[in-house]
């Protein structure tokens, strides 16, 4: 699996916020309410970043060497496909954050305080959510090999006299 591009974040965050603004606007135009990000969307998106980072320590530890027991590969595997995934949601989501953010700030009679607040948590959430999956990710990364033939060990001479 190869690491997650900071291109592949940027082009899941522009649509996201794109999709909050409009999202936003065509409601307001239609005559209904408006989105207000719940607080607890915060809440569960940090809780799942940590949890995510949790999971990965144990692997980053078997890789190292400092975890006796052994790691299920398919285990790592899933970890590692977890982090990618909070990375990319995490950006969408704080993409469709900003999104909202910026709608709210470009009227003229602002809503209520605490939509913006909280749009503005779920941004940082999103955020968060995104650097948890990277930093779980890299964690779960191998370290490289040595590509170099010639710094590698020589193998003993095992030809018969």
């Amino acid at each position: 699996m190869k690491r997650t591009r900071p291109l592949t974040l940027v082009l899941l965050g522009i649509p996201g916020a794109l999709i909050g603004f409009f999202l936003e606007i065509g409601l307001a135009s239609a005559g209904q309410p408006i989105i207000s990000l719940p607080l607890s969307l915060s809440i569960t998106l940090v809780a799942a970043g940590a949890i995510v980072v949790v999971l990965a320590v144990p692997i980053a530890r078997a890789i190292r060497g400092t975890n006796p027991n052994p790691i299920n590969p398919f285990r790592a595997m899933r970890v590692a496909v977890l982090a990618k995934a909070s990375s990319m949601v995490g950006s969408l989501i704080a993409g469709f954050g900003l999104g909202i953010v910026v709608y709210l700030l470009s009227r003229s009679v602002v809503p209520a305080v605490s939509s913006l607040w909280t749009s503005i948590a779920a941004a940082v959430a999103g955020a968060i959510l995104l650097a948890c999956g990277l930093v779980a990710e890299k964690l779960c990364t191998l370290p490289p090999e040595d590509k170099d033939p010639d710094l590698r060990e020589p193998l003993p001479d095992r030809r018969l006299s």
